[in-house]
């Protein structure tokens, strides 16, 4: 292979993915500023390494391609799925909470 053990080739997949995940929730829906962009990318890249894996494993499940895919691109695709995820989550919250009438 390339010499990287396949615990650094993971890590190195999963930081890849949320790093991607992140950039293209920035791209997808441009932010109002620089402080939304900030929050944004923080959120995307934290939640793609911390549930890319789990969401990888998922994916692979409901796709049915488990034994296709090896643990370097269950981890990016995982985390790119996850790190885009969170700000669509994060999005709905705020708006929910935003929307919720204030007394």
């Amino acid at each position: 292979m390339n010499g990287w053990s396949d615990p650094a080739l993971v890590a190195a997949a999963r930081l890849a993915g949320a790093l991607a995940g992140a950039a293209i929730s920035l791209a997808y829906l441009l932010p109002k500023g620089r402080r939304e962009a900030a929050l944004r990318f923080t959120v995307g890249l934290v939640s793609g390494l911390a549930f890319g894996g789990l969401a990888g494993l998922k994916l692979g499940q409901v796709l049915g391609v488990t034994e296709v895919l090896g643990p370097a691109e269950t981890a990016l695709a995982g985390a790119t799925l996850a790190s885009f995820a969170a700000w669509w989550l994060l999005g709905a919250l705020l708006r929910a909470i935003r929307a919720w009438p204030r007394r």
